[in-house]
């Protein structure tokens, strides 16, 4: 056993970027400014979006964009349970009320023949969760969609370089949000971005992301800038910093080649670990996609097993093997039990996978060698119990 610990997860920051966050301290301009400018233009180039606006994190762009469809109350948002808490958080902060559907056991995305099931007159919007960088089937939600005249804002936060039927995730559709989180295919430390293809919702996420201002302002200190501006609206902080956006202009061309690795090595998993009776694995759907591969899901057995995933997680560590749990649904939480109670049985894939799913090491600097300390203590662990 190796005396190193292996995260499940690990950033990969160039000396480039390394470089760039200092060139840019030692410039005196390290909040938003000309290096937030520069990386907005770069990422819209690469997603061949119209609209790439970029913002302190994902939650943020969830904020705001929910924020402009003036929800009122009893208005509807269908989403996934399982995802990251901040997708329901925000849609009840914006005054809407959360309607989990259930998801598909092998894809871990959500059901399309549940949604429409689900659709009722107080529906005013569909969040699909792009689930471990796998897009969900968007052909079948935008008609969807349009047939009951909703509007689609997709979590992009684990597809960021993904593709669906040979088109990136971003540049097209309605609206999708970035993460750039430390543990996603590329980061800013922390960061996230919407891409939209609708002006309208450009405009208003633009004016509340900084405080209501009527008109750019982040350079009113600089020569060029000017100092008048008038607020509009009570607007919130939500702006990227250039220290950010410093390490973010290295990250995005290198992001092709982080997620070609992570594709390999999600590709290897499922080759080695093929045929094992305590693991259940991811799948790819019968539609075409690039999967992004922003975390590896298997999920565990628990019957076949002998233990909960505590317990086996609790053994990996014993190991030095670091794993993740994304997600225990959101719905199981107290605060949704007491306030959004979903009647048991509901969701039986959702609460199935919340109990056994596991996020097992992935990341672009993982070696084989990383990757096979993995199996070699898993298959130990499941040995020791027979």
């Amino acid at each position: 056993m190796s005396d190193v610990f292996l995260p499940f997860s690990k950033p990969t920051i160039s000396e480039d970027a390394i470089a760039e966050v200092v060139e840019c301290l030692r410039s005196g301009w390290i909040t938003t400014g000309p290096r937030v400018e520069k990386l907005s233009q770069v990422f819209r180039d690469y997603l061949q979006s119209p609209e790439a606006i970029l913002l302190s994190s994902a939650t943020a762009g969830m904020h705001l964009t929910l924020l402009a469809l003036n929800l009122q109350p009893g208005d509807e948002i269908i989403t996934a349970s399982m995802t990251f808490i901040s997708t329901p958080n925000m849609i009840v902060q914006t005054g809407g009320t959360p309607f989990f559907v259930d998801i598909n056991l092998n894809t871990l995305n959500m059901d399309i023949a549940d949604i429409e099931k689900a659709i009722t007159p107080k529906t005013r919007a569909i969040i699909p969760v792009h689930f471990a960088g796998l897009p969900v089937d968007l052909d079948a939600l935008y008609a969807l969609a349009k047939k009951h005249n909703l509007r689609v804002i997709e979590d992009a936060a684990h597809s960021v370089g993904a593709m669906y039927k040979n088109k990136i995730i971003g540049s097209f559709g309605d609206t999708q949000i970035f993460s750039f989180h430390p543990n996603k295919n590329m980061t800013t430390g922390e960061g996230g971005c919407i891409t939209t293809r609708d002006e309208t919702l450009a405009g208003q996420i633009r004016l509340m992301a900084f405080h209501g201002m009527d008109r750019v302002a982040w350079n009113r200190y600089g020569k060029t800038g000017k100092q008048d501006y008038e607020i509009v609206a009570p607007g919130f902080k939500y702006n990227m910093m250039d220290m950010q956006a410093a390490i973010g202009l290295h990250q995005v061309p290198q992001l092709d080649g982080f997620n070609q690795k992570r594709k390999l090595l999600a590709e290897r998993y499922l080759e080695k670990l093929a045929g094992w009776k305590q693991l259940h694995l991811p799948q790819l759907p019968d539609y075409d996609v690039l999967h992004a591969w922003h975390i590896f899901t298997p999920l565990l057995k628990t019957e076949e097993v002998g233990m909960d995933r505590a317990t086996f997680m609790t053994h990996l560590k014993e190991h030095n093997i670091g794993t993740g749990v994304h997600y225990k649904a959101a719905h199981l939480y107290p605060y949704y039990q007491e306030n959004y109670p979903t009647k048991e049985r509901q969701l039986p894939n959702t609460e199935y996978v919340s109990d056994r799913i596991l996020s097992l090491p992935l990341f672009p600097t993982m070696t084989f060698e990383d990757q096979d300390r993995v199996i070699e203590a898993m298959h130990k662990i499941f040995n020791s119990t027979k």
